[in-house]
């Protein structure tokens, strides 16, 4: 007993170093594989059978399929119809010219001309002239075919005779017309139409291979179509996936083509951008707000303390006045941030309306050049009679009072007298310019555009009163425009271009937006 088990563990070792168990097992699992894989393959096979892409591809194979199936037929019936009546014709011919010496000859006249027409050699032509009993006298048939029983004196008659020259002993079919003579005589006058059944084979074959390789074809080229969508749609799914797992950098693959599928994309990679960016900005407003914002409620803390404890009645009602200040420019903060986020979030958009910017530069103007003028500086305005583009009148006001604001407050130069100017043009590409430029010692070109963020002010300016929410208000009212503010070297001096589109787009994506936005804002 532990001989044989030696012997057929030493068998297993020599056959594989496996026992017979593990070796089933293994095929066993080669199978599950090669199964997994097959499931796999017809998995993927249906899902792209579900596409729209594949189901146009059905559908305009099954029209196409359809059109070229109605062309052969119709093809195939004009031809054929034209070739039976060509052997009709010629029957009728044959049948005329016995038929006249039957009338002269009688039956030894159909004879002479039967034998006549067999020694000429008729192509195709085929004749029988029987007794009435139906003995052959004369033709190259050899009986009456059965189909004629049933015709009385005359009549069309179509029949197949085999061929005795073939090999194979063919069939072929004839197109014969028959006549029943006096005294029972039978006379057959026929043409081989063999050709029209091959005519009718070729047809159906090409038909049949046609439609068959379209299948192929259209089938194939669906599911290689339904394949590159399926491809792309997996990369809109997984970047999808990715940017929900809280990678917002990630952007959908554009591949260049310019189909729907790529603009599909460039649209999400906008919407993207916009998202990250609104998150982006609350990020920031949260760490700004924690740090910009702890100075100024620590002092008005301080002063609210300190007007507790005074005990001089004056001293009391400046700490207050000081403590009303304070919470003014808080609000004013926060009012700006509210601002900016509804601008941000489109809301505005239902208001737009149309505005003469070149009629709101003059308001403004009117206001700004005597306090410029009152500090000793010039304020020169150039605008021309109207430039109208569709937006919101209030914001883009709002903008360029904080456009003269900034100039105000950091145009100012020890070297010159502060000069300002706005400007207002219309460019030949249907785009309205509001521009306001300072010569005071401007923005350096690296932090031009960080200078647009909210909260964002360069050192030198931090002495100055302000939040630094104003240039992100502008670039914001811009965004919601549809158009861009650049900050631009002035030699010397800032030169702030706020360049929003005069067409009617603006006013079409604002009936899209929502009418919650207030009428009034407070300045911020």
């Amino acid at each position: 007993m532990n001989e044989s088990a030696a012997e057929a563990k030493a068998d297993a070792t020599a056959a594989g170093g496996r026992s017979a168990p593990a070796a089933a097992g293994l095929n066993d699992t080669r199978h599950v594989g090669m199964g997994g894989v097959a499931g796999r393959g017809w998995w993927r096979l249906r899902r792209m059978a579900r596409t729209s892409t594949f189901r146009l591809a059905a559908v305009y194979l099954v029209v196409f399929a359809l059109s070229v199936a109605a062309v052969l037929s119709y093809t195939y019936w004009q031809a054929q119809r034209l070739l039976q009546a060509q052997v009709e014709q010629t029957i009728a011919a044959d049948v005329r010219g016995i038929a006249e010496q039957y009338a002269i000859n009688g039956l030894s006249g159909v004879i002479a001309v039967i034998r006549a027409r067999m020694k000429k050699g008729v192509p195709g032509g085929l004749y029988l002239l029987t007794t009435p009993e139906g003995k052959p006298l004369a033709g190259n048939l050899s009986r009456l075919p059965p189909e004629v029983k049933g015709i009385e004196r005359s009549g069309w008659v179509q029949f197949e005779i085999t061929d005795t020259t073939s090999p194979r002993l063919r069939k072929r079919h004839v197109l014969g017309y028959y006549i029943r003579l006096e005294d029972g005589f039978h006379l057959i006058i026929g043409r081989d139409i063999e050709h029209l059944f091959q005519f009718r084979r070729v047809i159906r074959n090409i038909l049949l291979w046609t439609l068959g390789l379209t299948a192929l074809l259209g089938i194939g080229g669906g599911l290689l179509l339904s394949r590159n969508f399926l491809r792309r749609i997996d990369g809109i799914t997984a970047t999808v996936r990715t940017i929900r797992g809280g990678r917002l950098g990630q952007r959908v693959p554009v591949e260049g083509s310019g189909d729907e599928l790529d603009r599909l994309a460039e649209s999400l990679n906008d919407m993207l951008e916009q998202i990250e960016r609104l998150m982006q900005g609350m990020r920031e407003v949260s760490s700004n707000i924690a740090h910009d914002l702890k100075t100024p409620l620590t002092r008005l803390k301080a002063q609210a303390e300190n007007a507790l404890r005074a005990g001089d009645e004056t001293q009391r009602q400046e700490a207050l006045a000081s403590t009303i200040a304070q919470a003014d420019e808080l609000l004013k903060t926060f009012n700006s941030l509210l601002l900016i986020a509804r601008a941000e979030a489109g809301q505005a958009r239902a208001g737009f309306s149309e505005v003469d910017v070149a009629e709101v530069a003059r308001e403004i103007a009117e206001l700004y050049e005597p306090i410029v003028e009152d500090e000793g500086g010039r304020f020169t305005l150039d605008a021309p009679q109207q430039a109208r583009l569709m937006g919101d009148r209030q914001l883009i006001a709002q903008a360029l009072v904080n456009l003269l604001d900034n100039a105000l407050k950091y145009g100012r130069s020890k070297e010159r007298p502060l000069e300002i100017t706005v400007s207002v043009r219309q460019t030949p590409d249907e785009h309205v310019e509001l521009v306001v430029a300072d010569n005071g010692p401007g923005v350096p070109e690296d932090m031009r555009e960080k200078v647009k963020e909210r909260f964002v002010r360069l050192d030198k300016a931090r002495t100055a009163p302000g939040s630094g929410l104003g240039l992100s208000l502008v670039a914001s009212i811009a965004r919601l425009h549809n158009g861009t503010l650049v900050l631009e070297d002035n030699h010397p001096g800032l030169r702030a271009v706020l360049r929003l589109p005069a067409g009617r787009r603006n006013a079409e994506e604002g009936n899209k937006g929502r009418a919650d936005f207030p009428d009034k804002m407070e300045r911020a």
